[in-house]
């Protein structure tokens, strides 16, 4: 038998695709989906953050939304931009820092053809050799030190990969005229009633008598192939599908803590309000300034065409630090006024606090190497971990799913 740890999209990929029925899925929430979660009321929807699905491969998105009524699906041109000082800029700053005060476009473009920093090691120092110190310190340094809660320089410098919105000097000065601010999620789809719906879609292709919620796991004997639950209760497996944050799953193995992984957390608003918000035109908006509490900004209302503002806005912190939410709520409404996203006279009708920890991964080399040789060392016991926080890694809920899929395909 399989034991699958987790109910989240990778955990219900690998059932979907697995090819047989001899499978258990336990998920210690009361709910499946893991952060794929949908909170539905007063007319508002909310994720447990901004969860959008830019899919590449055709053949996974049938798969996905296979169970979802077609008239429930949107598709969207992404429209993003940043608050840099008294202005919105276009994102990615970089491609548009013809859009800045004339003096700060031109220390942005010396900066960026003549640049002394060359050669580059981790994450900030490739910024500085790939746009220079203006481009740098104006934008990608701050919010990106503002996400990841981190000094950058533990950072790989490919920490992530292709979804970090790269720009050669030509396409930058080709930008001036002709605008081309597409990423690779130009475009992505959601769901009028939010990502629950793909969750949902994906289990229907899954046994639901072998989803077990509430449970627990408390250790895993690798050697006899044993998962021991909170009850007590001890199962045998043949092999194990772990979707868990990879620090986890080496807790319940009996590895001690490796302190090359390592993590921020997120806390997460979902405010409704009683009329439609000063933003009417953006999907979501970065800010670098630590003037502003939040990273970013999501507007729910703008993505659904609601006449009622719905936003996420979300905040990083350290793994270790200590997050209260409701020390942060009135800061965040202060915040989102002198941002120019809701108004003085705005009330709140409904909201919720989510804390998401872990929530980005800090990609480091000493990190991949210690998950790479873990994972081979895993495999010879039959344990297989999967997914962003079972690979460890920066990637989409796509690339979780065609993960689970290629895994459930070579294992079947």
């Amino acid at each position: 038998m399989d034991i699958i740890i987790g109910a989240g999209m990778s955990g219900l990929s690998y059932a979907a695709f697995c090819g047989h029925k001899d499978y258990l899925i336990l998920e210690q929430a009361d709910k499946i989906g893991g952060y794929c979660k949908t909170t539905e009321r007063n007319g508002f929807v909310w994720d447990y953050s901004g969860h959008f699905f830019h899919f590449k491969d055709k053949d996974i998105e049938q798969f996905v939304v296979s169970g979802i009524p077609a008239q429930d699906i949107l598709t969207i041109h992404k429209n993003t931009q940043i608050r840099y000082k008294d202005r919105l800029i276009d994102y990615p700053f970089q491609m548009n820092i013809h859009q800045l005060p004339q003096q700060e476009f031109i220390d942005c473009i010396y900066d960026l053809f003549v640049n002394p920093t060359t050669s580059y090691t981790n994450f900030k120092e490739m910024l500085y050799a790939k746009f220079g110190k203006s481009i740098a310190d104006k934008f990608l340094i701050p919010y990106n030190t503002k996400l990841y809660a981190c000094d950058l320089n533990i950072l790989d410098k490919d920490a992530m990969g292709r979804f970090f919105p790269y720009a050669e000097k030509a396409q930058i000065i080709r930008n001036f005229k002709a605008a081309n601010n597409d990423t690779y999620n130009a475009t992505f789809v959601y769901p009028k009633h939010g990502a629950v719906q793909y969750v949902d879609s994906m289990a229907s292709h899954v046994n639901k008598e072998a989803i077990r919620l509430n449970n627990t796991i408390t250790s895993i004997d690798p050697h006899a192939h044993l998962v021991t639950l909170h009850s007590g209760e001890k199962i045998q497996y043949d092999r194990l599908i772990s979707t868990i944050p990879f620090p986890a799953l080496m807790e319940l193995t009996g590895e001690p803590a490796n302190p090359s992984l390592s993590w921020n957390k997120v806390l997460v608003f979902n405010i409704g309000f009683d009329r439609q918000g000063l933003d009417t035109k953006n999907h979501w908006i970065y800010f670098p300034e630590n003037k502003y509490c939040f990273y970013r900004v999501g507007f729910y209302s703008n993505i659904l065409s609601a006449n009622q503002c719905s936003l996420y806005v979300e905040l990083g912190f350290a793994k270790d630090a200590k997050v209260q939410p409701e020390q942060w709520f009135d800061r965040v409404l202060q915040d989102l006024r002198e941002a120019c996203i809701i108004s003085q006279d705005m009330q709140v009708i409904d909201y919720e606090a989510i804390v998401m920890n872990p929530a980005y991964v800090h990609v480091s080399a000493d990190a991949t190497e210690y998950v790479a040789a873990k994972k081979r060392s895993l495999a010879n016991a039959d344990i297989y971990t999967i997914g962003r926080y079972g690979s460890w890694t920066y990637c989409s809920i796509e690339d979780n799913i065609k993960e689970a899929k290629a895994l459930a395909t070579s294992l079947n």
